[in-house]
């Protein structure tokens, strides 16, 4: 099982998830510097191009480690690059893993392609890897991210207080859901509802 993951793309009506490089880094300085959502995010604040050079190497790293599956989020209207999410917290023994690291450029919030994407990665995770148990996790304070994932369909499980140190010293509540191998087929026709499939 330790090869359960592996590099792959996905691809759906409004967005292609590809393997992060760092050929990816200008698209992701453009729609991500400088923006408020890092502030619940585990990295820091993303104010130059350097910084997001950084933040790449450090995803990528992890992915060469086996722990994450990195993706770039392509836009296929335009082209451009919309989000970054991945796979991590990969646990093949128990056949789980966690969709996370995820944000998307503000041209790109509150479009299908969000939909699409969780879409994309809980089809691939339950029905080619077989998973068992997928989980989302977000900061307590993060309410826009916490009913996103829940108009998903993901089952809220609780809150792990102080659960990180964040790169500013803040103490940050983590709120989890997850999804199971026997929910997947409601949750997948719910999300294919949305998306018009």
């Amino acid at each position: 099982m330790t090869n359960w993951i592996a590099p792959v793309t996905l691809t759906g009506k409004h967005a292609r998830l590809e393997p992060l490089s760092e050929a990816h880094i200008p698209g992701l300085t453009e729609i991500g510097v400088g923006q408020n959502f890092w502030h619940f995010m585990l990295y820091g604040d993303m104010n130059t191009e350097a910084d997001m050079q950084n933040w790449v190497a450090d995803i990528m790293g992890r992915g060469q480690r086996g722990t994450d599956l990195p993706f770039a989020v392509i836009d296929l209207a335009s082209d451009r690059v919309a989000s970054a999410t991945r796979y991590l917290n990969v646990m093949p023994n128990d056949r789980g893993l966690e969709i996370g690291g995820t944000w998307y450029g503000v041209d790109f919030q509150r479009t299908a392609i969000n939909t699409e994407c969780k879409y994309l990665l809980m089809a691939h995770a339950f029905e080619t890897l077989h998973a068992i148990r997928v989980q989302l996790k977000t900061d307590s304070r993060n309410e826009r991210s916490q009913k996103a994932i829940e108009r998903l369909g993901a089952k809220k499980e609780g809150v792990l207080r102080n659960h990180m140190i964040l790169p500013d010293g803040y103490f940050r509540h983590s709120v989890f859901y997850s999804i199971l191998d026997t929910e997947w087929p409601d949750v997948k026709k719910n999300l294919e509802t949305k998306l018009g499939s």
